[in-house]
């Protein structure tokens, strides 16, 4: 053994099972002293077989001045791993500022804490593997803790372990430090241990490169936010304030949308795998196996669309067939329905033309064999869609554009379904000065958030010391991010307010927002901004929350009909309605108008249609949208009646109104609060009623209610006979309703 590699044992007594089991895990020091350190945790197996390769990598992180420890062991619980990732972490020099996970690495399956995802909502009566959230949160924040349920006994999934948030645990994500994960995907006859060496190996040779990021490729997949432009234009000006030197001659970066062609999954590969690429920002939806880019053209013509439709009546009949239906009567139906005669389904059935649609439907999407070693260039991807990144599967497509045989250092993806109005963009542009892929990650990450790869990679830039370090050791130090905040950078200023809104006293942290919001011309300052005065809930919140709504940038109005809806006081029906007067043309905001509508108070509902649309009179037919809005309203109007009437309906089936209970955390209505705190204080409900009763109002963190939430939790929890189970779920849905999640 090298004189400069010490490996020494910790025993670890370690709570698994619950029986106490001691383990031994092997650490070998950083060679190099440093303000911070990371940490390759492997399995004993992978380690063995790929030793030469980890140690190089080991030392090619240290050349960039972060000392590395290597930890090695035979994994049997996430526990093991947590309980030395935090060991590390609480150093009082050389502290950890991020691991990465290779190998036969356990995977927590998060239970009972949707609401850190960004929009997953499964009834987690389902099987557990599909209704629970693969998540590396559990190894990252040390804040999150978590009750074991149990390790996963189907064969080939052994390595899932079953968690549930603890109603003691911050009810938030702040990441104490990064993590990564390098597994890669494999089928039968592949060895996962051959991809890693070969993908270390890579990453050495990769990493000595002088690379700033010049080259930067953006696409957006077909029906991904309404398929709305404003959309699109409002993310691509964001991207010229984040990035403009990319905007200048001799950089590049380059806008793709499913409505350039056909087969725009062509498109993107020819720009994927041309040298120099740097960066790859893929946006649409998607699953474990694609990326979903193409529908059927949108056209005018009569032709291609007759073509869209004998498309579309061939798949549904193939569809009959493979499930056992009527296909006879599959048929007449759409003959009824849409006119069509026999011609229009003559050639289902057809081999050639089963063939010639199959070949159709695989280009209009990415597949795996487009990315598997397909020579793609970009050393960063980044996957904004649903279930791409579900590492927890054997194959999953994120995967492959790191591990197989590309020269992509580092994907970013996610392990379960996400909100399509996320911001995925938030801080991107720090990438460009060298900020480490896992630092950026820590300021942006959900529960289902992963970087796949590398996670200390960054692109060359002046500030990327200096940048690193102060994410590392100086995230309490207000004077170095007000110096920052003065530098003329959208993202670097971004930074610095979410940094300055922890530190600052309240008042001054607040009116330095209301200050950014109003004053800069970068918008993704004044985003992040009106994010971080949510946290403030005060006269400036306020005041920028009826201003945003006219914002120049269409996310900002968009995030603006969330806020308007999720707060749900009377005093923002207007600011709601007036919507519908000054953009009707962003389809997104729009979209989410039309939700809102349901939540609002109808009668000052009707009588601010009446005043900003009905008498009106520079709106065209704004007659015609009043008494549809009139009617829209009635219709919300029943529909709450009916929901009240069937949750409170103690004859009912506890699973008809639970069913209707747990649809409150996506329709937030606040006119429900009152009913929902008697049945979670009624002990003649069943428990499990009473707990999805205190389990929904925690969705309602910023609501007007949430006084009224707060207090009924804490006169449950105080009762000195209460159920506990119905105890813990008070605790944990008060802190939720008051706790302040940062930036």
């Amino acid at each position: 053994m090298m004189k400069n590699t010490k490996m020494i044992a910790l025993t670890l007594a370690l709570l698994s099972l619950g029986k106490v089991s001691v383990q031994a895990q092997e650490i070998e020091k950083p060679r190099i002293k440093s303000e911070t350190t990371f940490a390759i945790v492997i399995d004993k197996d992978t380690y063995q077989y790929a030793k030469a390769e980890v140690q190089a990598y080991k030392q090619a992180v240290e050349k960039d001045g972060l000392g590395t420890y290597i930890v090695v062991e035979k994994w049997t619980s996430p526990e093991q791993i947590k309980t030395v990732l935090e060991d590390l972490y609480r150093q009082k020099t050389g502290r950890l500022e991020g691991a990465v996970l290779v190998g036969e690495i356990p995977v927590p399956m998060i239970r009972d804490a949707q609401f850190l995802t960004s929009a997953f909502k499964m009834n987690q009566k389902i099987r557990w593997d599909k209704s629970s959230v693969p998540s590396d949160r559990f190894y990252d924040d040390f804040d999150l803790r978590f009750d074991f349920l149990r390790q996963e006994t189907e064969a080939g999934k052994e390595n899932y372990f079953y968690y549930s948030l603890n109603e003691q645990s911050n009810q938030f994500i702040e990441m104490d430090i990064y993590t990564a994960r390098i597994k890669p995907p494999v089928v039968a006859g592949e060895d996962a241990k051959d991809k890693i060496k070969d993908y270390l190996q890579k990453v050495v040779r990769l990493r000595g490169e002088n690379n700033p990021l010049t080259d930067m490729m953006v696409s957006t997949g077909h029906g991904y936010t309404s398929n709305a432009v404003n959309s699109a234009l409002g993310d691509a000006l964001a991207l010229k304030s984040q990035f403009p030197t990319l905007f200048m001659p001799g950089n590049s970066i380059k806008f793709m949308n499913f409505r350039n062609t056909d087969f725009i999954k062509f498109n993107m590969l020819a720009e994927l795998k041309r040298p120099g690429m740097d960066f790859a920002f893929m946006t649409g939806h998607g699953t474990a196996a694609q990326q979903v880019l193409n529908g059927y053209p949108s056209v005018s013509n009569p032709q291609p669309s007759m073509q869209n439709v004998a498309r579309y009546l061939r798949a549904k009949m193939r569809a009959a067939k493979e499930d056992g239906r009527d296909v006879e009567k599959v048929k007449a139906d759409f003959q009824a329905s849409l006119g069509v005669n026999d011609k229009w389904f003559e050639d289902a059935f057809v081999a050639s033309s089963i063939v010639e649609d199959s070949i159709y439907n695989e280009n209009m999407d990415m597949q795996f064999y487009d990315v598997k070693d397909a020579g793609i260039q970009a050393r960063l991807v980044y996957l904004n869609s649903c279930l791409t990144g579900s590492f927890h599967l054997k194959e999953y497509i994120a995967g492959y554009y790191p591990f197989s045989k590309n020269e992509t250092i580092v994907a970013l993806a996610n392990s379960v379904g996400v909100l399509q109005d996320l911001w995925p963009g938030e801080l991107i542009g720090i990438l460009q000065h060298g900020v480490r892929v896992g630092n950026w990650l820590k300021h942006t990450a959900y529960l289902e958030t992963h970087i796949l790869g590398d996670p200390t990679f960054a692109f060359s830039g002046a500030r990327a010391a200096s940048l690193n370090q102060a994410l590392a050791v100086k995230t309490g130090q207000a004077g170095y991010w007000k110096d920052l905040l003065k530098t003329p950078d959208a993202d670097l200023q971004a930074l610095s307010l979410i940094y300055l809104s922890r530190l600052l006293p309240a008042k001054e942290a607040s009116n330095l927002l209301r200050k950014y919001y109003f004053e800069s011309a970068y918008e993704t300052v004044r985003m992040e901004a009106f994010q971080l005065l949510r946290n403030f809930e005060d006269k400036n919140y306020f005041d920028v929350l009826h201003a945003a709504k006219n914002d120049s940038y269409e996310y900002i109005r968009r995030r603006v009909a969330y806020d308007l809806a999720d707060f749900g006081g009377d005093d923002f029906v207007k600011d709601q309605l007036e919507f519908y007067v000054s953009d009707p043309h962003s389809e997104r905001v729009a979209y989410r108008t039309r939700w809102n509508l349901q939540f609002l108070n109808p009668t000052l509902a009707r009588q601010y249609v009446n005043e900003l649309i009905r008498e009106n009179k520079a709106l065209v037919q704004g007659d015609s949208l009043a008494n549809k809005l009139d009617r829209d309203i009635e219709v919300s109007q029943k529909k709450t009646a009916t929901t009240l009437a069937t949750i409170t309906d103690k004859k009912k089936l506890d699973k008809d109104r639970i069913g209707e209970i747990n649809n409150l955390r996506l329709y937030r209505n606040h006119a429900l609060i009152p009913a929902l705190i008697a049945m979670a204080k009624d002990a003649e409900n069943s428990d499990d009623v009473r707990r999805t009763a205190l389990e929904v109002m925690g969705w309602y963190n910023i609501s007007v209610r949430r006084p009224e939430i707060a207090a009924a939790c804490d006169e449950i929890a105080a009762r000195p006979n209460e159920v506990d189970v119905i105890k813990k779920e008070a605790i944990k849905t008060k802190k939720r309703v008051t706790s302040k999640q940062h930036s």
